[in-house]
């Protein structure tokens, strides 16, 4: 059995004419016929039954056609920022070969009337948008919003998020595992003193906004070397005892079954010669953010296996 084709091009395969059989025909072989050619044989010599070679023609057609691969459609609202470091080049390409399309959504229209899409990935405040997103979620259960506003709002407050690891009483029997020991600030900058030297906490503080919206401003950290000095800042904050790291810090991103940590910088220790010596209220950039990445420094790699190793085993859930 042969297949025959045009000669509009040249044939790349075993290019031949059978004079005998086809005076006039130019055909190419291509690897399936010669085996086709070669499972017809079998049959005339009784070695393999008719319904067995349609069988394999069913198989061999099937291989030689490729399954169109779903196209996963994920629907991004982002700001400009977010948008330009997240939205890498390089991820669009790696995205589109493993069959996802990222498609901005118009925040000048309707979310309904827009799409449709298998995810909607947002990186937006603002109770219009958030009820939006509700609305949208409630329309279409089937897409995957990332992440729900609900969830959002567990950690848009400093204080929220770090109660939910203190009332886990995680056990130390494979390693300590605590927060740092904090106070939350709310009105009249000039108890701060009081209030810090009445909870006992210890210098230096790292003093935090206590809202994270998103701003620049809600990112603004400060170290302070004496408590006098935190009536300086502006309320509401959270003041938080500083833990000396070693100047490296691990950020664990957990997608289902998928986990990478990675390092960043961070403040490096404070010692008791330089508390001493030091007085103020010292701002600090975001050291711990991606462009402060710390993955090549100098760490050893059983010191980050053995902090990955202690994570899993606490197992943590919000």
């Amino acid at each position: 059995m042969f297949i025959a084709t045009a000669s509009l091009y040249p044939a790349r395969n075993t290019h031949c004419t059978d004079s005998q059989r086809h005076p006039s025909l130019s055909y190419t072989i291509f690897p399936q016929t010669k085996k086709k050619r070669v499972l017809r044989a079998m049959r005339i010599h009784g070695e393999m039954p008719p319904e067995k070679e349609e069988e394999e023609k069913v198989k061999s057609l099937s291989s030689s056609i490729q399954q169109p691969q779903k196209l996963v459609v994920v629907g991004y609202a982002l700001t400009s920022k977010k948008k330009k470091s997240f939205l890498q080049p390089k991820l669009e390409v790696l995205a589109r070969d493993k069959g996802i399309l990222f498609v901005a959504i118009d925040l000048n229209r309707p979310l309904l009337d827009q799409g449709p899409f298998d995810v909607v990935l947002h990186k937006l405040l603002g109770k219009d948008w958030c009820g939006a997103i509700e609305d949208y979620r409630k329309k279409n259960p089937e897409v995957a919003v990332l992440d729900p506003p609900d969830a959002i709002e567990q950690l848009l407050n400093r204080q929220s998020m770090l109660n939910d690891v203190t009332d886990l009483n995680l056990s130390d029997s494979y390693g300590k595992v605590c927060v740092p020991r904090q106070m939350v600030i709310n009105n009249d900058p000039s108890s701060i003193p009081h209030e810090v030297t009445r909870a006992g906490l210890k210098l230096p503080l790292v003093a935090k906004p206590l809202v994270v919206d998103g701003t620049a401003k809600s990112h603004e950290m400060f170290l302070a070397y004496d408590q006098f000095s935190l009536s300086e800042l502006e309320p509401p904050l959270v003041l938080q005892e500083f833990v000396n790291h070693g100047g490296i810090l691990f950020k664990v991103y957990i997608v289902g079954e998928a986990i990478k940590v990675v390092r960043r910088f961070s403040l490096p220790n404070v010692t008791k010669q330089e508390l001493s010596k030091v007085e103020g209220v010292f701002r600090f950039p975001r050291v711990s953010s991606a462009a402060a990445s710390a993955d090549d420094a100098d760490l050893d790699p059983s010191v980050a296996g053995e902090i990955l190793r202690n994570i899993l085993l606490f197992s943590f859930r919000f």
